[in-house]
């Protein structure tokens, strides 16, 4: 009976083991201007995170729009909506261990803040980061083509040019990423990651 006592014991503290920093999920949402640098800095880190053992999604904000959001604009109210979503899905992929990581525009604070509060009241981990990268750096990036379309009149209601951008007043973490590598970028973040206890 003392060995069976014994072992139920180190059975009992098993579970304290599980808060390995391998198991803790959290959100780490990049917000940013299009072409700023945020899938790229978030695919890096992705990288980095899933060789230490770390599950990791990226919820990129072009699959999103297309699988789970097909049908919304781009009005305030549509992209209100839209990162609701993502941020309902990033909620519940945190909560279950998971790195959610969210390279998504949401260009507007109360959108943000929703999502902010919404991990909050669920006690799940959430990082904002804002890629800094200047309107001009990013036209001439222009990943997608959407600088020259909306320069040429084929396309309007581009964030930060003809559609506002509310730029987080204080995030957890601002990355200059024009003024360094994705490498330099992804570290940065992975080292706020690591001071909280989340890397």
């Amino acid at each position: 009976m003392t060995d069976n006592q014994e072992t139920n014991v180190t059975a009992g503290a098993a579970p304290a083991a599980t808060a390995a920093p391998a198991t803790t999920g959290a959100t780490i949402w990049l917000t940013g201007l299009p072409s700023a640098g945020k899938t790229t800095i978030a695919h890096e880190l992705a990288g980095r995170l899933r060789t230490e053992g770390h599950a990791v999604e990226v919820l990129d904000g072009d699959e999103i729009r297309e699988f789970l959001s097909a049908g919304l604009g781009f009005s305030r109210e549509d992209r209100h909506t839209n990162v609701q979503r993502i941020g309902f899905v990033a909620e519940l992929l945190a909560s279950n261990g998971v790195k959610a990581l969210v390279p998504v525009i949401a260009p507007y604070t109360d959108s943000r803040e929703a999502v902010r509060k919404r991990h909050q009241g669920e006690g799940t981990a959430y990082v904002e980061v804002h890629v800094a990268t200047p309107v001009e750096v990013c036209s001439e990036r222009d990943v997608k083509g959407l600088y020259a379309k909306q320069a040429a009149g084929e396309l309007s209601g581009l964030t930060g040019v003809d559609d506002p951008y509310e730029q987080p007043e204080s995030p957890d973490l601002r990355i200059e990423s024009h003024q360094q590598t994705v490498q330099e970028s992804a570290a940065a973040l992975h080292a706020l990651l690591t001071e909280r206890g989340l890397a």
